[in-house]
């Protein structure tokens, strides 16, 4: 396993955004918390909550009412969880910490970031600038921007196509397995966000990333220093 020592000599890092790029959780778990308490049901600790975020609405709603997609209740539980958050994208999400001088390290160094994510472009894009990254970020990708989300590589491979970079000169920060087996697919060198949810399977030094960063600005390590002021 290795840690932030290796060299990425590429030319942009793709992030994912829940567990990743910002904590969302919180407001994740409160909607969940406004179904639970709507129908008498003790609410769950966000803390409790944290490793289900990952898999949206699916995972939330697993964890909270023991569901699986293709229960009866589900879709209709699902719906009202969707719009539920859509009201309540940004009351306690912010970006992780560290993350803001991260992006702008990234930024001196002329290297291209994007997000690329399986949440929903209905709440990536108005989340996302509620972040104030709208103008910053070199592509924002959503899970249904193309035909089929990750793992498939296809989101990852648009966010190449649409930042000009080719996949092998791009890193893929992730929280989870499936971020992993995308990064890979696609050709771009994975690594794991140890900070993030980090889901509730196989543990994460048995993805087969090649870099974990315990920190956000674990990132700097393995880049190049910024060109000098003039």
């Amino acid at each position: 396993m290795k840690r932030a020592t290796t060299a990425f000599a590429g030319r942009a890092v793709l992030f994912d955004l829940d567990g990743t790029l910002a904590d969302t959780a919180p407001d994740l778990a409160h909607v969940l918390n406004l179904q639970l308490s709507a129908r008498g049901l003790p609410e769950l600790p966000v803390g409790a909550l944290r490793r289900y975020v990952s898999h949206g609405a699916r995972g939330m709603l697993r964890a909270g009412f023991g569901l699986q997609p293709e229960a009866a209740g589900y879709p209709a539980l699902r719906d009202e969880f969707l719009d539920l958050y859509e009201s309540n994208l940004f009351r306690e999400t912010r970006l992780f910490p560290g993350m803001s001088e991260l992006l702008t390290a990234l930024e001196e160094r002329c290297i291209a970031w994007g997000i690329v994510t399986n949440k929903l472009e209905r709440f990536t894009r108005p989340l996302v600038e509620a972040l104030g990254l709208t103008a910053r970020a070199a592509c924002v990708v959503g899970g249904d921007t193309t035909a089929r989300a990750k793992p498939h590589p296809d989101p990852l491979l648009e966010a190449s196509r649409r930042i000009g970079i080719d996949p092998r000169d791009c890193a893929y920060v992730g929280d989870d397995e499936r971020d992993v087996q995308a990064g890979r697919a696609a050709g771009m060198t994975p690594m794991i966000a140890m900070y993030g949810y980090l889901g509730d399977g196989k543990p994460p030094q048995e993805w087969g990333a090649d870099i974990f960063l315990e920190h956000p600005l674990d990132l700097l390590k393995l880049l190049p220093a910024p060109p000098p002021m003039r």
